[in-house]
């Protein structure tokens, strides 16, 4: 993105940003610190699906801070799809005793910051934020979002192999880095910042 056109978007948002509270997401983002996010959700249909669980983890440097997390339950609005029950574990009972959403939100917000946003499909977890965001804030996230296959698929893609497969099994296994429990948002986020930092600071072979 270039300077011409970063301004822009920053000049454009803030135009529209309702709360001024919020202007510090648009400060300069401490130097070598991202945000890992994961969310779970409701559904898997990214124009209903409502927010159950959030987490957060900030990454300095070459380091996972994961004492410096943040992890929150959602109180959704309707009741949660059976079948997305199976992948999280996340009953209706359980999300009863989450946090209204504006408030997960504010929290998440402060968590953040104006660092850019790592994750894996991290476009769903985003859809899903900005769908809340909007009509609070009037903007959705504007933070620099890194796309973790994305970085993997340009590190492993050539000419001599123009498929690779960016499945989350498949990127860790090749990479040599652990398989922790998945679907649970705090092992989700902790692998998309693994998965960065081995493929942002290591060697990697193609």
């Amino acid at each position: 993105m270039t300077a011409f056109f970063a301004g822009w978007r920053r000049r454009r948002g803030l135009r529209r940003l309702r709360e001024p509270a919020y202007r510090s997401l648009f400060d300069p983002p401490p130097a070598g610190e991202y945000i890992s996010l994961d969310c779970e959700t409701s559904s898997l249909d990214p124009l209903k699906a409502e927010l159950l669980a959030v987490a957060a983890i900030r990454i300095a440097g070459r380091r996972i801070l994961a004492s410096q997390r943040l992890e929150l339950l959602v109180r959704p609005r309707g009741a949660i799809d059976r079948a997305s029950i199976a992948v999280h574990a996340i009953r209706d009972a359980d999300a009863a005793a989450g946090l209204p959403e504006r408030e997960a939100l504010a929290r998440l917000l402060a968590f953040i910051g104006p660092r850019p946003l790592v994750g894996y499909y991290l476009e769903f977890d985003l859809a899903i934020l900005d769908r809340y965001l909007k009509p609070w804030l009037g903007i959705g996230l504007p933070n620099r979002r890194i796309e973790v296959s994305s970085l993997y698929y340009d590190r492993k893609v050539s000419a001599y192999r123009p498929e690779v497969d960016l499945s989350l099994t498949a990127m860790l296994h090749d990479l040599a880095l652990p398989a922790l429990p998945r679907h649970d948002p705090y092992h989700d986020a902790l692998l998309a910042a693994l998965l960065f930092l081995k493929l942002t600071y290591h060697g990697i072979p193609p």
